[in-house]
This record gives structure tokens, C-alpha cells and sequence, in this order.
């Protein structure tokens, strides 16, 4: 998230989906909303309609006009939103702009080989076009997936397709933006108005933004840990794999400040997060993207009590859920040796998301909210018995996540003992130690 010279915040939010989906009435839901907090609000055109609706067919294109097409299709669409970024710079007050699609969308309708020629030969790259230029996606599903009875194509002048198709272009079009840090899927577990209150809310949490019991949407970060071997690559569904590297900075406790470097191919994303304790019944995460020359000049405040924390981080959609599987990599502290955690933001019930986890995966146990599986413990140099910085918990001793979900799918009662796969596992994480932790 972007700050003008007046400091204050400028947004950059794309609304992406298939046919369908509520993205034109999630536009306006969002508009008001904002602006009813005073926020000013751009909403950026759906390029693609545009030009459709200038009597351009598809069915009467060759291979290389299609290629023409969709590459001065992105050009436009870089170009229209670059004139309301510019704008909103300079904006007095609070902005959010609303992109109806954003520039990784035109990749849905193009072939691999056709989408990398038109990187390489405009100087593009994927990190660049979906990374950094954004700083949240929302899918919203289309309804020909799980609320069939309401797809109509009549109120859209440039939809034509059928239920099947719809769905089709839906899944293209998440694909097209995993990998994505902040990445959404609103799908249609609830009815239409509680798919526009997930939506809003969702928004208004990763801007940090207080909504009190108006939107209701119970989202929430899970933890899970994995048991290796890793499945081979042909298991996972479609996916990115990036590299990330984390480092703490020097701060006065119970503050956390650390910087995160991700990225594919040589090309990289820099973000600066200050993690301040419990406020108002929630962690406090305050997070800036920054330049690499802020990045590396951030670097010499690295707080030495920390090692460097390497990953590779997969990240892929299962049955309408998003998650990221961070495999920790050396060099490293021992007890990180093999460590798989998966995490997803869901408001789902346990069952529910019970039947979402990913199958191919071994997941041993829920550990959101356990210290030995925080970032910031893992990455201490000392025994944990012996060092003074071990946080037992930034957000306090009863604010952990009560979510304890077997493998079988089947929910517990009992929060202090579980077994999954047969195992009994202590889930407070204060006296059974998993794999060193």
C-alpha cells in the first residue's frame, strides 16, 4: 500500500472472477462503503468490455491477431490504470481504486507459450504485472459454481457463456493470479448478500480497517503442520513456487518489525511489516511495500539474535480455497530441518474446511496461534529455554485459534488433547515437542 505526500493511503485492489460472479455489484457495495468512511474511490473500467463492445469477435480472429489483441488489450488496460494510480497520488484524502480485472487477467485467454512471448518481447514480467502493482486480488466466484440457479447471462452485453463454460473461465481466471500475497476467493457458500459482506470484509481486514459486528464475515488465518515427504509436483493442482526470504529487524519488544524479499525468476517484491501486540481484540500488522534500495538500505538494522529465513512458498487453489505452503530451507536453525506449515484465511466452519484441505497433503495438526511454529521463535538463535525473546504469544495467552481439525475430517472436543492419524498431539504446543519444536 502506497502513501501520497499527505500520508495518506492509496489502495490498489483488483476484482477479478468469472461471468457472473457480483463483481459489478461488489463495485458499488465497495464504493459506498468506503466512501461513506470518507475514503475517495476510483473504480477503473473493465478494459476488455471496452474493446469487445466495439464489435471486435473473437470467432472472426486469426492466432495472430488474438495476439495483437490481447497485447494491446494489456497495454490500455496498464495505461487507464496508471492514469488513476497517478491521480490518486495526489489525492487529499484516504483512496481506493477498484480495478475491474487487472493485467494478469488477459493470461487467462491465452496460451502458456503465448503469455511468456508477450512478456519477453514488452520487457513484462509476472512478478512485476501481479506482485507488485497491486496490493490485493478478490475472486469472486462465479455462480454457475455453487449457486447454478442464479446464472443469467441477460443483464451483460458482452457474456454469452453457458454454465459449463462459465465455470471453465472462473477457474482460468484464479489461476491467473496464484501466487498473488494477498489473494481472496469469495465463493457461494452463503447467499448473495453474505458473498457481498465476505467480500467488503475481507478488504477492510487487510487494510486493518474496524468493522465491529457490521459485516460479520469471521475470517480468520489457520496454521496447519505438514508431514513429509512432499508429494511429487504432478500431485499438486496448478501452482507458483517462489522464493522468500525473511529477516528481523532491531525493535523495542513487544514489537515485531522484519522485511520479506519474494520473488520468481530474478525478479522480486520487497515488504516491510511491523507486528504490534494485541489492540481492540486484534494483532496489529502494519505492512509497506518498499524499493530494493529501501530494502537493502533496511537490511543493516537485521537484528543478529535472528537467522535469515529461508522458504520456498507454493501457492495454489483446492476447492475454492487459497493456501500457501511455506517449506523452510537451509541454511537454518536445526529446528526448522523439514518443516512444512500450510496457511489459508477462511471463514469457514471446521467441517466445511475440513473437506477443503487438500487431500495430497499429510497434515498433522493445526497450529495457529503455538509459539513453536511463529516465524519469530523459529528463527532465534538460542535454545528456546535459554532466550529471553522466546514470544509465547504476541496476541496473549487465550487468543489462540480454537479450530482443531483431524485428518479424517472429524472435530474433537476436547482442546488440549487430539489425536490425528492415530497420534495423541498436545495442541497447546507447551510440553509435546514436534520435530525439535
Amino acid at each position: 500500500m502506497e502513501s501520497n505526500n499527505d500520508n495518506k493511503k492509496v489502495y490498489k485492489l483488483v476484482l477479478t472472477g468469472g461471468p457472473c460472479g457480483g463483481k459489478t455489484t461488489g463495485q458499488s457495495r465497495l464504493c459506498t462503503f468506503f466512501e461513506n468512511l470518507g475514503w475517495k474511490v476510483f473504480r477503473v473500467p473493465e478494459t476488455a468490455s471496452v474493446l469487445l463492445s466495439g464489435g471486435i469477435k473473437f470467432s472472426d480472429l486469426n492466432d495472430e491477431q488474438v495476439y495483437q489483441f490481447q497485447e494491446n488489450l494489456l497495454k490500455t488496460m496498464l495505461q487507464i490504470e496508471d492514469t488513476y494510480f497517478a491521480l490518486a497520488n495526489t489525492c487529499s484524502r484516504n483512496c481506493l481504486i477498484i480495478c475491474d480485472r487487472g493485467a494478469m487477467d488477459p493470461s487467462a485467454f491465452v496460451s502458456k507459450e503465448t503469455w511468456e512471448r508477450m512478456m519477453r518481447e514488452n520487457n513484462w514480467n509476472n512478478v512485476e504485472l501481479r506482485d507488485n502493482r497491486y496490493n490485493q486480488i478478490v475472486h469472486m466466484v462465479t455462480a454457475a459454481r455453487g449457486a447454478e440457479d442464479f446464472y443469467s447471462t441477460e443483464d451483460h452485453a458482452c457474456r454469452s457463456e453457458g454454465v459449463d463454460s462459465a465455470r471453465e473461465l472462473d477457474q482460468h481466471a484464479a489461476a491467473a493470479w496464484v501466487g498473488h500475497p494477498y489473494f481472496d476467493v469469495i465463493d457461494n457458500s452463503t447467499d448473495f448478500e453474505g458473498k457481498m459482506r465476505r467480500m467488503i470484509g475481507s478488504v477492510c481486514q487487510r487494510l486493518g480497517i474496524d468493522t465491529g459486528d457490521r459485516l460479520l464475515t469471521n475470517s480468520r488465518k489457520l496454521k496447519f503442520l505438514v508431514g513429509g515427504p512432499l508429494p511429487e509436483d504432478s500431485i499438486f493442482p496448478s501452482f507458483q513456487d517462489f522464493e522468500v526470504v525473511h529477516n528481523y529487524l532491531q525493535s523495542e519488544p513487544p514489537n515485531q518489525v522484519r522485511l520479506r524479499k519474494r520473488g520468481q525468476a530474478g525478479h522480486f517484491s520487497y515488504i516491510h511489516t511491523v507486528r504490534r501486540p494485541l489492540k481492540l481484540g486484534q494483532v496489529v500488522e502494519v505492512k509497506t511495500q518498499l524499493t530494493h534500495r529501501d530494502y537493502i538500505n533496511l537490511l543493516a538494522q537485521k537484528d543478529s539474535s535472528h537467522f535469515t529465513i529461508y522458504k520456498k512458498r507454493r501457492c495454489f487453489l483446492v476447492n475454492n480455497q487459497y493456501f500457501q505452503l511455506d517449506i523452510y530451507q537451509s541454511p537454518s536453525h536445526p529446528r526448522c530441518k523439514g518443516l512444512m506449515l500450510l496457511e489459508t484465511y477462511t471463514a469457514l466452519n471446521e467441517s466445511i474446511l475440513c473437506e477443503r484441505l487438500p487431500v495430497f497433503l499429510k497434515i498433522e495438526k493445526e497450529v495457529t496461534g503455538n509459539p513453536h511454529y511463529s516465524m519469530f521463535n523459529l528463527s532465534l538463535r538460542e535454545d528456546w529455554k535459554n532466550s529471553k525473546k522466546f514470544c509465547g504469544s504476541i496476541a496473549g495467552p487465550n487468543d489462540a485459534q480454537k479450530y482443531f481439525i483431524k485428518q479424517n475430517g472429524h472435530i474433537t472436543e476436547d482442546p488440549k488433547r487430539e489425536k490425528i492419524n492415530g497420534h495423541a498431539n498436545d495442541m497447546e504446543g507447551n510440553n509435546t515437542l514436534t520435530n525439535g519444536h
